[in-house]
C-alpha cells in the first residue's frame, strides 16, 4: 500500500486542540471525493478519539496526544496515540453507555466505530492507548 500522504501532529492534552485536529483532518480528507457527511463523521470520530485520549488518558494533568493521517490509493487512516493511563479493559470499554467517567456518556467509542469503516484498540496500563480508525474510499472518490 503506497502512502500518497502523511501527516504528524503532536500536541499537549489541551481540549482547545480538539478543534484544531478537527479542521486538520476535514482538510487532509478533503483531498479526496468525499461526501460532507463522510467528512464530518471522519471529523466526530477523529474528536472522540482526541477527547477521549485527554479527558481518559491525562485527566487533570497535561500531556501528549500525537495524531497520525495518512491517505493511500483506498483508505483514510487515523491514528491517535496517548501516552496516559491505559484502558484495563478495552471490551468494556467500547460498550455503549460505559465511561469511567460518571459524567459521561460513554459513546465515544460508539460513534468511532459506527463513522469509520474499521476501529483498532490497543492500550497498556501506565503506558497509554493507540487507537486507529480507517474509512475506506471506493475506487470512484479516489483521486
Amino acid at each position: 500500500m503506497a502512502i500518497n500522504n502523511h501527516i504528524k501532529m503532536n500536541f499537549t492534552s489541551n481540549s482547545e486542540n480538539i478543534g484544531i485536529a478537527r479542521v486538520t483532518a476535514a482538510a487532509f480528507a478533503a483531498q479526496v471525493d468525499l461526501t460532507l457527511n463522510d467528512i464530518e463523521e471522519i471529523k466526530v470520530a477523529l474528536s472522540e478519539a482526541i477527547s477521549n485520549a485527554i479527558i481518559h488518558g491525562y485527566g487533570d494533568i497535561v500531556g501528549e496526544v500525537e495524531c497520525e493521517m495518512f491517505l493511500s490509493d483506498d483508505i483514510l487512516e487515523f491514528i491517535v496515540t496517548d501516552y496516559g493511563v491505559g484502558i484495563a479493559d478495552i471490551e468494556l470499554a467500547r460498550q455503549p453507555s460505559y465511561s469511567s467517567d460518571p459524567e459521561r456518556m460513554g459513546l465515544g467509542f460508539v460513534f468511532m466505530d459506527s463513522f469509520m469503516d474499521e476501529l483498532s484498540v490497543e492500550s497498556a496500563l501506565g503506558k497509554g492507548t493507540t487507537v486507529r480508525m480507517i474509512k475506506k474510499i471506493t475506487n470512484d472518490k479516489a483521486h
